[in-house]
């Protein structure tokens, strides 16, 4: 439980719109039967999104109120410029700390190692604990992935204390992958200084309300990734690649789960952070991103607009019908010969009736093995084997070099919204060629 604290401040806001100088007191509460998250006094429900490069003036314009990252300090934007960022728009940051994962080599039987993070850990909670726009320590983002050693909890819950000496005025949790029995049990005995727990699922997330009901957690908890069905989890072609929803299947797998179990969720939830409020290369350019890399929106950021405030936007972003290869879908396990030529087709209609212009790309197929969302490098391009890569009929030639491929096409609106789908297809290895006999001469 968070300890008791007075704080002077006071402003009666759950948007953080007055200017405040001080940490505003964020406190979970437990009010007839339910869990609940009040900031400077008031309820807050968070209405969030994961965003760690991503415009924080977009997520507020859509009717966001908060974000979440996964370290202080990206490598791009130091911490309290985030806060401040965050704090201008009226928005709260649930805070990333880095911790060492065991998945990455740190053992965490080492004291000497876990005593040096803990004080590394203290210099970045000093240093931006009362921040006005700071409103959830996360201790950690799936240290239970491919882990092993139950020591992890030990220190997650040494940092959870050594947050509450330091910052009274701002709960912690852990953000884990999944939820099991196991993984609660290890939570409640080894970590009981955290306030709440993080959970990520993807189309799992379905799942959720039975899943907290096996595992015994009782507690409240902060959905702190879900979205686009994970790549782990789709079907695949017969050589293994994953086979990805287009941008309209998305969006509406999106308010599918965020209004069966997590608008549901009255008694443990406290709100969500939806993945990814910016583009990323996690097995291809589109997957989990819900704007493209030249910036574009996509129909999953219409939903979440329609999910946070009850109304569609002004302007929607077109919808896929289709995208075929060779008059073949993506399920069909397309087989190509090298170096030859096919149709594509996309077909995509736009909500607002606004004409769509398009864009494809043939790729290489992504090679990365990594998990839990590590860096990835983005696969070749091969532009020059489209044919007029601005139709919506496209042809194009295959590569000569045999293997997997994945064709993408984009429709854009003209007016900052995007559709997008892929396909990926295999370019069959050359049968050598067979040279008749010479025929046998007349004895």
């Amino acid at each position: 439980m968070i300890p008791a604290l007075i704080v002077t401040l006071v402003f009666a806001t759950s948007c953080a719109n007055t200017p405040v100088t001080g940490p505003a007191k964020v406190e979970v509460r437990q009010v007839d039967g339910a869990w609940r998250l009040y900031r400077a006094g008031e309820p807050y429900y968070i209405k969030g999104a994961g965003l760690e490069f991503g415009d924080i003036a977009s997520l507020a314009a859509q009717g966001g109120n908060s974000f979440r990252t996964w370290r202080t300090e990206n490598g791009r934007v130091p911490g309290r410029q985030i806060l401040d960022r965050a704090h201008k728009h009226g928005l709260t940051v649930a805070m990333g700390i880095e911790v060492a994962r065991e998945r990455h080599g740190f053992d965490y039987s080492d004291a000497a190692a876990v005593a040096r993070q803990l004080e590394n850990i203290r210099a970045e909670v000093l240093a931006l604990k009362d921040h006005p726009a700071l409103l959830i320590w996360i201790i950690g983002n799936e240290l239970n992935l491919h882990a092993t050693n139950p020591k992890v909890w030990d220190a997650v819950n040494d940092i959870a204390k050594m947050i509450r000496e330091v910052d009274p005025n701002h709960p912690t949790m852990t953000a884990l992958a999944g939820i099991s029995p196991e993984l609660v049990r290890e939570i409640k005995a080894r970590a009981p200084a955290l306030d709440l727990i993080g959970i990520q699922m993807y189309a799992d997330i379905i799942n959720l309300p039975r899943r907290l009901r096996d595992s015994g957690w009782t507690g409240p908890y902060i959905v702190t990734e879900w979205g686009a069905t994970g790549h782990w989890e789709v079907p695949k072609t017969a050589w293994g690649a994953p086979i990805e929803n287009d941008s309209t299947t998305k969006a509406n797998l999106y308010q599918k789960r965020f209004e069966t179990v997590i608008a549901t969720d009255k008694t443990q939830c406290l709100g969500s952070y939806v993945f990814l409020w910016e583009q990323k290369q996690e097995r291809t350019p589109t997957w989990y991103g819900v704007f493209l890399e030249s910036g574009e929106k996509t129909a999953a950021v219409d939903v979440m607009h329609y999910l946070w405030n009850d109304t569609w936007p002004a302007n929607r972003s077109p919808h896929i019908e289709s995208l075929t290869l060779d008059s073949r879908a993506a399920t069909q396990n397309i087989r190509l010969q090298p170096g030859e030529t096919y149709s594509a087709t996309l077909i995509a209609r736009d909500h607002d009736d606004d004409p769509l212009t398009y864009k494809w790309v043939l790729m290489e197929e992504s090679k990365a093995t990594s998990t839990g969302g590590d860096f990835e490098e983005k696969p070749r391009e091969f532009q020059s084997n489209i044919t007029n890569p601005h139709a919506s009929e496209i042809t194009l030639r295959t590569p000569t070099e045999p293997g997997a491929y994945r064709l993408f096409a984009y429709a854009f609106d003209g007016k900052g919204g995007a559709a997008h789908a892929n396909i990926p297809f295999y370019v069959e290895r050359t049968a050598p060629t067979i040279q008749p006999p010479a025929p046998i001469g007349n004895p």
